[in-house]
């Protein structure tokens, strides 16, 4: 029988030697605890929140993410189109998301603030209304996205092909917004 936790803190775990119990999380935190490889499958998180944790490499196969907020997490390698796509809605904050997968994902209006996306992946992903606030997306992978509405304002290191994505309406600033001519491999000087 799986177990039901609401309003929980768990402080310092390191689940990877102490399995958290299967379950469904209702208004919990995780603060500092090691998810690290941890087997997340069909768990349920409900307005949760993590903060300095490390998530990299866990295994979220059917895992509910409900309203969750992620600040300061390390989350390498995550496959976030293995979730269930049921109300998926989360945040992140500060947070290193280099290598992970949001394949065909729908995440729209989805706040990243300050985090590292190295090598992410976006393609068929819907971003529509989301906001890259000051995030690093060197490598990310744009590839028949929908991006419009979304805010790249102050992202940077990103390469998005507008031939092969929907970016009507999305917001670029300078100089970062040479991004978009990367396929044409052409020269950019300021004089």
């Amino acid at each position: 029988m799986e177990q039901f936790y609401l309003e929980k803190e768990f402080e310092k775990v390191d689940f990877k030697t102490s399995p958290l119990p299967k379950g469904e999380y209702e208004q919990c935190s995780f603060i500092n605890c090691d998810f690290s490889d941890a087997v997340l499958s069909e768990f349920r998180f409900l307005e949760c929140e993590f903060k300095d944790c490390n998530l990299s490499m866990a295994k979220i196969v059917k895992t509910a993410f409900i309203d969750v907020k992620f600040k300061s997490c390390k989350m390498l390698g995550l496959r976030f189109e293995d979730c269930n796509p049921f109300s998926l809605a989360f945040s992140f904050d500060n947070c290193m998301l280099n290598h992970t997968s949001f394949y065909q994902v729908k995440l729209k209006k989805t706040l990243f603030r300050d985090c590292q996306l190295h090598e992410t992946d976006f393609a068929e992903c819907d971003l529509s209304g989301s906001i890259f606030e000051h995030c690093d997306l060197m490598g990310s992978i744009f590839e028949n996205t929908n991006l419009e509405k979304a805010d790249f304002g102050t992202a940077y290191n990103y390469s998005i092909n507008p031939d092969l994505n929907r970016i009507k309406k999305a917001k670029f600033s300078l100089p970062a917004v040479t991004g978009l001519l990367d396929q044409h491999d052409i020269e950019i000087t300021n004089s």
